[in-house]
């Protein structure tokens, strides 16, 4: 009897192709992975080139470090300035019969006062001195000479002993024509004063300040019971015309010229006598301060 035939095994392809299939699905998949893994790092990289770039601070400057401002320094005060205030004349400006305070200290002092300044005075009145002794005295060397050439300040009074040899005439013996030339000489030593403190000056020019008088002579109660009113009217004719001369010559010099008459008498009616020492002549110790005030106030405003 025939040998049954065995069914043959047929191994079918679908099997094989079935695993192919899958190792080449799991071949591309991991291809894909790799490639996909390294576009995720290209990219990767490229974001974070990019990231990496915004990120970046931009330098910017540092901030500066506030300064420290050095403590300021309070204003220095500037020192006063110190004036040398010298007074020269007759015994008007020594202070004769007074014992006081003569109006050239008195003037230094309230000038440093009201002008915040530091002053010094030095007094050179000689009593009895004529315009002609002060200016020969100014015009030759010495010590008199050489203290007013520091003189910052100079104040002069002078001209009224020039007037003594009138006083013999009395008043009918001398009108305006017997004391005209007299006067008038007065007024031009005054000029020539002034002009010699000017060169004998060492360094900026001083300020000078010339006063006239009240009366050449006796004034107030005294004067009057002395000399009498007719005698009175008469010096006061003469120290008016005096007093223009005195003037003219220190303005010639440019010099300025302090007027006393109007503080002592107003317009020639007031009584003197309070202003007057016990002799009816110089300054009392009022007197001597109204000289004082009154030249202050014709200090010109640039000695500061």
């Amino acid at each position: 009897m025939p040998t049954p035939e065995r069914p043959r095994r047929t191994w079918s392809s679908r099997p094989a192709l079935k695993v192919a299939g899958v190792i080449a699905a799991l071949m591309a998949v991991a291809v894909v992975a790799g490639m996909t893994a390294r576009a995720q790092t290209v990219l990767g990289g490229a974001r974070s080139q990019r990231l990496g770039a915004r990120s970046t601070p931009v330098p910017t400057r540092a901030p500066a470090s506030p300064t420290t401002k050095a403590p300021t320094k309070a204003p220095t005060k500037a020192p006063m300035r110190q004036i040398t205030v010298v007074g020269i004349g007759d015994s008007v400006t020594a202070g004769n019969n007074c014992n006081c305070q003569t109006f050239v200290e008195l003037y230094a002092r309230s000038l440093a006062s009201a002008r915040s300044l530091r002053t010094s005075s030095v007094n050179l009145g000689v009593s009895g001195w004529t315009s002609s002794q002060l200016l020969a005295s100014l015009t030759r060397p010495g010590a008199f000479h050489d203290q007013v050439a520091k003189a910052d300040i100079l104040l002069v009074t002078i001209g009224a002993n020039d007037l003594v040899p009138l006083a013999a005439l009395q008043p009918g013996g001398c009108a305006t024509n017997c004391y005209s030339a007299l006067v008038a000489s007065v007024g031009n030593n005054v000029r020539k004063i002034v002009a010699a403190a000017r060169e004998a000056r060492a360094g900026p020019p001083a300020t000078i300040l010339v006063t006239n008088y009240w009366n050449v002579f006796e004034d107030g109660d005294v004067g009057t019971a002395k000399n009498g009113a007719s005698f009175q009217r008469w010096s006061d004719l003469l120290t008016r015309a005096s007093d223009v001369q005195i003037c003219n010559g220190a303005q010639r010099s440019r010099a300025t010229c302090v007027d006393l008459y109007a503080p002592f008498k107003a317009n020639g009616s007031r009584n003197p006598t309070l202003l007057l020492a016990d002799d009816g002549d110089h300054p009392s110790t009022a007197g001597h301060r109204l000289i004082a005030s009154t030249l202050l106030a014709s200090t010109p405003p640039s000695i500061r």
